[in-house]
């Protein structure tokens, strides 16, 4: 039976309390909950045909980002067809069958183009609109993020429910494109509709990131950290901002502290999870810091997820884990692994593996085992192609770190001074990029020029 959800779209469903219980599911995912299987649970009980409670399923399976749960994505998808089949579907439910379809296949290309469509026609679909979102960030797309909140903008308003996570959707979008003032207001004020939206404050933390404001992005996370009781693991990401914040001030032991208290989770690690404790123990371990044991246990979750090849860049993250934490014998075998993935030329994430995924698999490898040459040779010709991988543009910057310090450590000064003296051009209120540009300033025997860099950033964390 036709009925109509809470944002007037048509949706087949055999009674009101599923299409509320659906309703009460996509909320609580735009809203990063973690109680958001819970909800989809009760819709299915309340109508075991429902046909887009069968593919939201799916996707979620999918949007962990491991091979483990394929299985679960194409049973939902057979669940999908046949109720389909059974109590028939309208034409956008269709597509999103198809999509559903052709992500669990690995065309993740072909999925964007059918939310695309969706869209067109049906603005307010806020699943494919969440869904579009992130394959595009996954894909380095940040202008085909923004492109798709702009189109749909205009049909969306106070009055339309969840209007704030997409303010929050199209804050996040502008940021990565590099529209911070925009950015910052649209995702203030997603935070003003709902103080939790922990998507709109992680956008608004993305600009002060991009902008070299730390001191305010620890204060703007620290307002609102009580809000997020109940969020997913979403929360241990804007932990992991709240550390970048530290770092870029040279408090490392506070880095630390927030890793073991608030970044490392209590016990699952999601991909997102090993991607941030990589992130932050790598960038601690090239400033000198001595991270202990850390890495064995994100080795060991990243060992957990080793065969999945679903994310490269995740991917590229459980490289670093091994390599990190000595563990030849399992990075050969990712590496190995990634190299049969990229010949696979029906799946998106092969193309992009083939690309840049496997130098940067083995760049981690040559950088512990301190060919520091190597490293270079790998990253230096595709530093500006890394957006294809995915991730934000803070999440990058790890392995744009990552090749100034195998270039230092190559001897490569003058290489690492212009690629510095590029970084302070972009970032010039970062204090931790001016004390390398000063390093290697002074290593090539410019000592004015390292004292004024010293200067700028001493002045830049009084």
């Amino acid at each position: 039976m036709s009925r109509t959800d809470c944002r007037g779209l048509d949706i087949t469903a055999a009674n009101a309390a599923a299409v509320a219980g659906f309703d009460r599911t996509i909320g609580a995912y735009l809203g990063l909950r973690a109680d958001t299987g819970d909800h989809l649970k009760v819709t299915l009980e309340a109508d075991p045909g429902f046909v887009m409670a069968h593919v939201l399923r799916g996707y979620f399976m999918l949007l962990f980002a491991s091979r483990r749960l394929l299985g679960r994505a194409l049973a939902s998808l057979d669940a999908a067809r046949k109720a389909a089949g059974e109590g028939g579907c309208n034409r956008r439910e269709e597509m999103h069958i198809a999509a559903l379809e052709s992500w669990s296949s690995g065309d993740q290309n072909r999925a964007l183009a059918l939310w695309d469509r969706i869209l067109t026609e049906w603005p307010r679909d806020v699943l494919a609109l969440k869904l579009s979102e992130y394959w595009n960030f996954y894909l380095g797309d940040c202008r085909g993020m923004r492109e798709v909140q702009a189109r749909v903008a205009p049909c969306w308003d106070e009055s339309v429910p969840d209007y704030g996570k997409v303010l929050g959707m199209s804050a996040f979008a502008l940021e990565e494109c590099g529209a911070y003032e925009e950015a910052e207001r649209r995702g203030r004020r997603a935070v003003e509709i709902d103080g939790a939206d922990l998507w709109g404050t992680h956008a608004v933390a993305h600009v002060m990131e991009m902008t070299g404001r730390p001191e305010e992005g620890i204060g703007w996370i620290d307002e609102r950290g009580e809000d997020f009781a109940g969020c997913n693991a979403v929360v241990n990401h804007l932990w992991w901002h709240r550390a970048l914040f530290h770092f870029e001030l040279g408090r490392f032991d506070a880095v630390l502290d927030l890793y073991d208290r608030e970044v490392l989770p209590a016990d699952v690690f999601e991909y997102l999870d090993i991607c941030n404790t990589v992130s932050i123990l790598w960038r601690l371990e090239e400033e000198g810091v001595d991270v202990g044991d850390r890495w064995e246990r994100v080795a060991d979750a990243a060992a957990e997820r080793a065969e999945d090849l679903q994310l490269v860049f995740a991917d590229a993250h459980y490289a670093m884990a091994f390599a990190a934490a000595g563990r030849g014998g399992a990075l050969d075998a990712l590496i190995a692994a990634a190299e049969a993935f990229a010949e696979d030329a029906e799946q998106t994430q092969s193309g992009v593996m083939a690309a840049q995924g496997l130098a940067l698999c083995r760049a981690a490898a040559a950088a512990k085992a301190e060919d520091w040459q190597g490293a270079v040779d790998l990253l230096y010709p595709r530093r500006r192609g890394i957006r294809a991988v995915g991730g934000s543009h803070a999440q990058r910057d790890l392995f744009q770190r990552s090749l100034i310090h195998a270039a230092e450590r190559a001897g490569r000064e003058r290489l690492a001074c212009s690629l510095l003296a590029e970084r302070c051009e972009e970032k010039p209120n970062s204090p931790i990029a001016l004390r390398r540009y000063a390093r290697v300033l002074a290593a090539l025997g410019d000592g004015a020029a390292a004292t004024a860099a010293e200067r700028a950033a001493a002045s830049l964390v009084q």
